[in-house]
């Protein structure tokens, strides 16, 4: 099914996202959390894309076997670094052939010692405005016009910067890159993760007044250890955290109550971003099932579908 025809049947739609995993076992693992998140009866689940050697080919594994082995809707990403037209367009059509209806197209982290792009979830790192020449696709929104004009049955979702992006200091320029990719043909938008509902409610009204006018899903990754809170602070897309968290972060004696201030926040994130008709929330798993899980428990549903029910 097409996110499009999703936001249309569910208020809110709710989502996962994956990233492939770098050997056999952890793929088995992956596979585990998957099943354990069946139950909560997402609308769809995404899963980032590794760019090189065999993690691409994992991320296709793992995308048409949640296709095939479960009943989740699935949205690979895809992105536009080191990326040929005659490769993307064989990838698309590996999807196509597996009934896959949905890509999230990025920009994507740029070449790294030489390698291809790296993983890149909903939270691309790379400059909106960025252009290489030598690249098939510039910009994200010249991927997303590539898709449009080819597959013009697949639904197709972008990225968004509710807390702005670093390396785009402008924030109407950053406003204007996105109206690109959506003009282009994008169909949704998901966003980087953010503490600050406050954050989203402007960025989802500067979105409006620019004439953007597709589905805003946020994005929540709750945090659960000291180490992971520290990545989330370094990742080039940058993340704020609000006094009032860091202050009963620094309350938890142990990672243990780290997660559980983590999960509690991301819960009050959720409720409220419900309770003002959000379109939909993307969970960032970090490929566990756990904080998901819990999440779910406090909101009281036991489905995703119960929390669309509860919430129309």
């Amino acid at each position: 099914m097409r996110m499009t025809e999703i936001f249309k049947q569910h208020n809110p739609a709710f989502s996962f996202e994956f990233f492939p995993p770098r050997s056999r076992a952890a793929s088995e693992r992956l596979f585990r959390t998957v099943a354990e998140l069946v139950p909560l009866e997402a609308h769809a689940v995404s899963v980032t894309y590794g760019a090189g050697g065999t993690t691409k080919e994992r991320t296709h594994e793992l995308v048409t076997r949640i296709r095939e082995d479960t009943s989740f809707t699935v949205v690979p990403h895809l992105t536009c670094v080191g990326a040929g037209r005659d490769e993307t367009a064989r990838i698309l059509d590996l999807y196509v052939d597996h009934g896959i209806e949905n890509i999230m197209a990025l920009r994507g982290d740029p070449p790294q010692n030489g390698q291809a792009g790296g993983e890149t979830t909903t939270a691309e790192p790379a400059t909106p405005g960025q252009k290489n020449p030598h690249e098939a696709f510039p910009y994200a929104a010249d991927l997303v016009s590539f898709i449009r004009k080819r597959y013009p049955q697949m639904g197709i979702g972008v990225a968004g910067f509710p807390e702005g992006h670093p390396q785009t200091p402008n924030r109407l320029a950053e406003i204007e890159y996105l109206k690109a990719k959506v003009d282009a043909g994008a169909d949704y938008i998901c966003t980087q993760l953010f503490f600050d509902n406050r954050d989203f409610y402007d960025f989802r009204e500067r979105c409006e007044i620019a004439g953007i006018r597709v589905p805003i899903v946020a994005g929540i990754m709750p945090i659960t250890t000291r180490k992971g809170m520290a990545r989330m602070a370094d990742l080039a897309a940058g993340s704020r955290f609000p006094a009032r968290l860091l202050r009963a972060l620094e309350r938890a004696e142990s990672d243990e109550y780290v997660e559980n201030v983590g999960v509690h926040w991301a819960t009050e994130q959720v409720l409220d971003l419900i309770d003002v008709g959000v379109d939909g929330v993307h969970f960032y798993t970090l490929n566990r099932s756990d904080a998901t899980r819990r999440i779910y428990d406090n909101l009281g549903v036991s489905s995703a579908g119960r929390l669309s029910r509860a919430s129309a």
